[in-house]
């Protein structure tokens, strides 16, 4: 009975650590973040003065040196022969259906999620006014795998 109890554990166990064979790509979390002067958007590792220190770039804009999406992604089961990530940006200042479009070619790593980002300049995000809405796309080529967006997209 024990031997068939362990048994089934590592059976369980091996087959979570296998992708899944029908796994489609997902985008998990897109994170915007402000960048300061040198680059880092937070002063230490703490999620809390990640937060607070980001609240204090958004009250003082002449501090931001750059707007950038953290974006947690997962390649799943599928081989694509051109991964591409998209953003597209709404601010206060853009017209209705006129966003700022940002693509980079990424490579997933391991099966499991990847971590990639996606930056605007302090003049792009200055001509965009304050982030309003978002959509972060995967793309094989020209076939959308995965999206995620903000609420107000």
């Amino acid at each position: 009975m024990f031997r068939a109890s362990l048994f089934a554990v590592a059976l369980l166990f091996a087959t979570s650590l296998t992708p899944d064979a029908a796994s489609s790509p997902k985008i998990i979390k897109v994170l915007p973040h402000f960048l300061d002067q040198a680059g880092h958007h937070t002063l230490s590792p703490s999620l809390y003065e990640r937060d607070a220190y980001q609240t204090q770039l958004r009250k003082h804009p002449e501090q931001i040196s750059a707007l950038r999406f953290d974006i947690q992604w997962k390649p799943g089961s599928v081989k694509a022969a051109e991964w591409k990530l998209r953003a597209e940006i709404l601010g206060t200042k853009s017209r209705p259906n006129e966003f700022k479009t940002v693509e980079r070619a990424v490579k997933p790593g391991f099966w499991w999620e990847n971590w990639s980002a996606l930056s605007l300049s302090k003049d792009e995000y200055c001509t965009l006014g304050e982030l309003s809405a978002w959509r972060i796309t995967l793309w094989d080529g020209s076939n959308l795998l995965a999206e995620q967006k903000s609420f107000l997209w």
